[in-house]
């Protein structure tokens, strides 16, 4: 689907710094070889995520939900020097691509890529996180929040993706669509978590914005 009315959405791109070569490279590898191509950030919302990781200029990033990199890469321009983007994901047939794009990067060393079930790699990895950025099973996001809420300092912050959900977190719920019921149960969460500032962009399929008081 469209996020946004095409002619509007290629204004708002003219007028956002230009993707890099290797990321444009990346987008349309993604777009030729990748199953469900739409859930690559692309060049605007990789642009917003590359401007929030330079405002809050993290140490330690977690990525939950790494697909072929795109959103790693534009997360890791932010990084204070030194910092780490651990991102995980499920998907070992994407290993290759990941590997290569990271690779072919300045940032190569300082992305540790995961290959496994998220609520049990994220207990192995020590430290606390600056920025968290969730991507991954909708039905799991709740899950995913609680587990990294108390190993976010205060000032920190949680981005979750795909919480507008293609329009669907405000139409009549099918009993049988498990991903819209649970990201509608996390917006409500994240709203009245007293622990947080929170913002919902309007970005492409919706970015909630949580800072940590």
């Amino acid at each position: 689907m469209e996020f946004f009315d095409p002619k509007l959405d290629e204004y708002v791109i003219q007028h956002s710094e230009p993707e890099s070569e290797l990321l444009e490279e990346l987008n349309r590898e993604t777009h030729l070889k990748v199953l469900i191509p739409r859930m690559i950030a692309g060049h605007y919302q990789g642009r917003v995520l590359s401007m929030l990781s330079h405002m809050i200029n993290p140490k330690n990033v977690l990525e939950i939900g790494t697909y072929t990199g795109y959103s790693a890469l534009c997360f890791a321009e932010g990084l204070k020097e030194g910092g780490i983007i651990h991102t995980i994901d499920h998907n070992e047939e994407l290993e290759s691509i990941q590997s290569r794009y990271f690779e072919n990067s300045k940032y190569g060393d300082r992305i540790k890529r995961y290959v496994g079930d998220a609520l049990q790699v994220i207990p192995t990895i020590s430290g606390e996180f600056d920025l968290v950025y969730i991507d991954a099973d909708k039905e799991n996001y709740s899950n995913y929040f609680d587990m990294v809420i108390d190993r976010v300092p205060s000032g920190g912050y949680i981005i979750a993706d795909n919480v507008l959900w293609s329009g669907k977190v405000i139409e009549a719920i099918d009993p049988k669509d498990l991903e819209t019921k649970m990201l509608i149960e996390y917006n409500a969460k994240i709203q009245n978590d007293e622990r947080v500032q929170n913002v919902l962009f309007p970005i492409r399929d919706g970015l909630m914005i949580a800072r940590k008081k």
